[in-house]
């Protein structure tokens, strides 16, 4: 009873924590202090510590020695790995779906389009709220796009890929208005209008079409530039903040279990 208990609590710590790595209330590479989270979370020390090594082997916490964890951080290397293994794991899946995808499925790639096409961006309204319900359409938009696909490896490779991507893109999606907010104004609206596009309907439409169409070759370039636009997004981040803001930004927006 006590094992059962035991396990529980440390599966609970584990799926709080993992929540707010994703959607980035714990910041890349903000500190992640055993007393705080015990407290934000009320769980204890050995839960804490079990969800926090199983995070580390998921790539979402580090562990330093003598110093403890922080959340694991993003850059560009890290975004650009990421987007290669997407593209070698995802463009097979995306290609089978639309070879054997039936009624359903094309039913089921226009019903996520729709939902999604009548969610807000980050630029429009950059709430929790908003953000968190656009992430998810957009979620479920891709994964309708190649629920076709019959390999369990690749979409549990593609499962664990977008996870990191999500960190990501939420972290891009905040970094010009924390800078905004820390009074670094320079290429703010640069940086807005790359992630608008980003996260606009249109090319999302257009491999919606492509895929329902059966058109292999046009799916797969879409699917391609649809990929490099978070690296755009980057650049435009990138250039204006530098690698060292990621690196400190976990100080701009953390929640009170890693203070």
């Amino acid at each position: 009873m006590q094992d059962d208990e035991h396990s529980t609590k440390t599966e609970a710590a584990y799926r709080l924590l993992r929540r707010d790595i994703l959607t980035t209330r714990l910041m890349p590479g903000a500190p992640l202090k055993l007393s705080a989270l015990r407290t934000a979370y009320g769980v204890g020390w050995t839960p804490l510590r079990e969800a926090l090594s199983r995070l580390e082997a998921e790539r979402l916490v580090t562990a330093i020695s003598n110093r403890g964890f922080t959340v694991a951080s993003v850059s560009r290397h890290e975004l650009e790995d990421l987007a290669r293994a997407r593209m070698v794991v995802e463009l097979p899946l995306l290609l089978e779906s639309i070879e054997k995808g039936g009624s359903d499925w094309e039913e089921a790639v226009v019903t996520a389009h729709y939902r999604l096409s009548r969610c807000k961006t980050a630029v429009e309204d950059p709430s929790d709220a908003s953000v968190d319900d656009w992430d998810e359409k957009h979620e479920a938009f891709h994964s309708a796009l190649l629920s076709a696909a019959t390999s369990n490896w690749l979409l549990r490779f593609r499962s664990t890929i977008s996870d990191q991507l999500r960190r990501h893109h939420r972290f891009l999606g905040l970094a010009p208005t924390l800078r905004a907010a820390a009074g670094q104004k320079q290429g703010y609206e640069e940086a807005m209008a790359a992630l608008g596009e980003a996260q606009s309907i249109g090319p999302h439409t257009a491999l919606m079409e492509a895929a329902l169409d059966r058109d292999l070759e046009k799916a797969k370039a879409l699917m391609i530039d649809h990929i490099g636009y978070t690296l755009h997004v980057y650049v435009h981040t990138e250039d204006y903040s530098g690698s060292r803001h990621a690196a400190r930004a976990g100080s701009l927006r953390t929640p009170s279990a890693a203070e």
